[in-house]
């Protein structure tokens, strides 16, 4: 425990020394070098306010227990140390806790932009149905949160049912909100077009993948195979005469990215390239992290039915997240965008795996 606090009043200090340099008139006039400094002190600031609650509350603890051991105390002031000593006692133990928390060490993608990848998987037209619901319920979850949703990719099928779609969400903290949707999501209802009733089961893939920039992950141009072709739409619609359509292959991984959804080639080979740099540092990271057991729980499945990560039951009006065994009865809503309560507990579960598996001590 001393390690724990050794720490903690090592990031005071740093915290102190950092809001110093923000007064200094060198650094005031270096705008890189000052908005370097303003982000290390955002990171920190909610440690060390809890630290400096931490602090506080313990000595208000020390202030009761000197009342209670002073035997010249009358009768009614001990009553009142006590009680305040049970009440902060008690907050102390919280206060540890949270602080244990934000000392975890952090996803360096948290606070990215997502690319999130939405395919049919089995089932046919419902799956393709259902993707499109689940397209819907991302983009409502967004403007609730006032992100922006911008289209890279897509595949529309006849009946208005998405065979695969990509999409860039740009809004603070996207990635540490999504990241945990990536699976297979299951879905158990009556389709609309089977006259005896039976229940169909469906699925469809989702992957949400931090966006990068060019810095972060290497291409070599000369590992890219580019090629150019028409954009075609549902049904033969909105086809494009020109060559606009772009599918770049990344031959070490064989990673294939196509987009069409641009008039210009070049805007196309550039939402295409955004996608490519995200899976590829994707991969990367999912290697990196294979061997930790509880990232394994959340990584993508193949799309069959029988892998999956959350089933939403039509009948029933439930949605199941299998990973932590919460259930809800609020089926319509979540699919208008109400998703905070099954994230938040995901965040939750997570946080406590990392608690069981890593020492802050």
């Amino acid at each position: 425990m001393m390690f724990l606090f050794n720490k903690l009043e090592n990031l005071n200090i740093k915290y102190n020394k950092l809001n110093e340099q923000l007064l200094d008139p060198d650094i005031i006039i270096d705008n890189q070098k000052y908005a370097k400094i303003a982000k290390e002190l955002n990171k920190l600031a909610p440690i060390v306010e809890k630290y400096r609650e931490y602090c506080k509350v313990k000595s208000e603890i020390e202030e009761s227990q000197s009342i209670l051991n002073d035997t010249s105390s009358d009768k009614e002031l001990s009553q009142l140390a006590q009680e305040q000593y049970d009440v902060n006692k008690q907050y102390l133990e919280r206060i540890l806790e949270e602080l244990k928390i934000l000392l975890l060490p952090q996803d360096e993608n948290d606070e990215k932009n997502v690319i999130v990848e939405i395919r049919s998987g089995a089932g046919g037209d419902e799956a393709a149905l259902f993707a499109n619901s689940l397209f819907r319920m991302y983009n409502m979850y967004s403007e609730s949160r006032r992100w922006k949703v911008e289209i890279l990719s897509s595949n529309i099928t006849e009946l208005g049912g998405i065979k695969e779609i990509s999409f860039l969400i740009e809004g603070k903290s996207a990635y540490s909100r999504l990241k945990f949707e990536s699976g297979v999501h299951r879905v158990q209802r009556v389709p609309d077009t089977e006259t005896s009733g039976r229940i169909h089961t469906s699925t469809v893939t989702v992957a949400v993948l931090p966006e990068v920039e060019d810095v972060e992950i290497e291409i070599n141009s000369s590992d890219l195979e580019i090629d150019t072709f028409r954009a075609s739409g549902a049904g033969g619609q909105h086809v494009n005469k020109t060559e606009s359509a772009i599918r770049i292959t990344h031959v070490p991984t064989g990673t294939i990215v196509e987009c069409q959804e641009e008039r210009s080639q070049y805007k196309n080979k550039d939402r295409a390239m955004k996608i490519l740099r995200s899976k590829i540092y994707e991969q990367k990271m999912r290697e990196q992290n294979a061997k930790i057991a509880s990232e394994r729980k959340l990584q993508v499945g193949t799309g069959d039915r029988s892998e999956r990560i959350r089933t939403y039951n039509f009948p029933q009006g439930r949605v199941t997240d299998h990973r932590i065994g919460l259930t809800l009865y609020k089926i319509d809503s979540m699919l208008n965008g109400d998703m905070d309560e099954i994230i938040d507990a995901l965040i939750t579960f997570h946080r406590a795996e990392k608690l069981n598996s890593e020492s802050i001590e």
